[in-house]
């Protein structure tokens, strides 16, 4: 195995698994747009073509992040790496209380979750890479923003 290879497969494996659980969102929830497109939407609501592609870079960075941590050895690397695939599982599922159930309370409750355990893998990672932690920020970020966009469609749209 080249030195190359070596070195990168962890960071291509990795992003492939990110991009995958963001593919598997979209495939899901199908009508993702339509559904975003009808409700009553906020001030400072975006574009629906918007979404996807913010999310296409957060999951590349969530990927590269999680490599970095992978690749270490410290310890308390498997704990980082179990709150990180946590969080992919419940931002999966925060999709289908959206836009499958449009349940939007359940939903926004949801992505209160999800956000504590952001925070709880950007401490983990900091822990073993202040780099791996730093590349998460812009995610803890977006989903605040989506918490507010949540709430507020709840609050609109019942």
């Amino acid at each position: 195995m080249t030195g190359f290879w070596r070195n990168s497969r962890p960071y291509i494996v990795s992003v492939i698994i990110a991009l995958a659980v963001g593919g598997l969102c979209s495939a899901v929830n199908s009508d993702a747009f339509f559904i975003y497109d009808t409700l009553k939407l906020p001030a400072f609501s975006t574009p629906s073509w918007l979404f996807p592609v913010v999310w296409m870079i957060l999951f590349f960075l969530m990927g590269v992040s999680a490599a970095m941590i992978f690749k270490s050895d410290a310890p308390g690397k498997g704990d980082a790496l179990f709150v990180y695939g946590t969080q992919l599982i419940v931002n999966f599922l925060w999709t289908l209380f959206f836009f499958t159930f449009e349940a939007f309370l359940l939903a926004f409750c949801w992505l209160a979750f999800l956000f504590l355990l952001i925070l709880l893998m950007i401490a983990k990672f900091g822990a073993i890479s202040k780099k791996a932690a730093k590349l998460q920020i812009p995610y803890a970020v977006l989903t605040v923003f989506a918490g507010y966009l949540n709430f507020a469609i709840y609050c609109l749209n019942g």
